[in-house]
């Protein structure tokens, strides 16, 4: 049933979950390709031999710009020490999807859950929980936002920044917006080195420093954007 939401190119099968997927631009795909990436480095550090994706995107676009849907765990049947010829009654899974804009995470579990349940062999009940979702968000490249934040990497590191999209997940963000009526911008400080939310987690002490440095040059440059003194 879980393998069945995929086809032979990697697409996700499930009616409906392309529906509001916000495209990405093919500028908007130019500048992703411009940051520095070395797909060998890449499967050395995740201790793979190949990577594995929708057909015709790159790997940042697929961690990027691309929805995902992933299988995060599975078990079921006689687990314990020894063999028993036993045939199992119950098996579970957990299912997570990263969301792109436009998509609705209220929309998109409806989607999941229904097809499990639509698709089940005879004789096979399946019963579906929704843990939790989270709307996806994207800062405007044409806000001041980001521009003051361009302009503020830019002096404090002496090189523009790549504009670049993330599966992190950061919910509130789309509450801010909602609510206070104002555009969120992201400005990463850590490496993918530094191993965020992992163990060994660390956070290297001249990136925090530029940190510091770029942050009030952000809040001067956005400041006179918006015409401010």
């Amino acid at each position: 049933m879980i393998a069945s939401c995929f086809d032979e190119n990697n697409n996700i099968t499930i009616p409906g979950f392309y529906d509001d997927v916000q495209e990405a631009t093919e500028v908007e795909r130019e500048m992703l390709a411009k940051a520095p990436f070395d797909e060998d480095e890449y499967k050395a550090d995740l201790g793979i031999s190949d990577t594995w994706g929708e057909k015709n995107y790159t790997v940042e676009e697929r961690t990027g710009i691309r929805p995902t849907l992933e299988l995060n765990g599975i078990w079921g049947g006689y687990t314990g020490e020894g063999a028993k010829t036993v045939l199992p009654s119950k098996a579970f899974a957990k299912i997570s999807s990263r969301l792109v804009p436009d998509q609705s995470s209220e929309k998109i579990s409806a989607l999941l859950l229904d097809y499990f349940v639509k698709n089940a062999p005879p004789g096979v009940t399946v019963k579906t929980t929704e843990h939790h979702g989270g709307e996806p968000y994207i800062t405007p490249l044409d806000s001041n936002a980001y521009r003051a934040a361009a302009a503020a990497i830019t002096a404090s590191f002496g090189k523009a920044p790549i504009p670049v999209r993330g599966g992190g997940s950061i919910p509130i963000c789309t509450m801010f917006e909602k609510e206070l009526g104002i555009k969120i911008a992201f400005m990463g400080f850590g490496l993918d080195s530094d191993n965020l939310h992992s163990p060994n987690e660390k956070f290297e002490l001249n990136n925090f420093y530029k940190g510091i440095e770029t942050i009030p040059y952000f809040h001067k440059f956005f400041s006179e954007m918006n015409g401010s003194s």
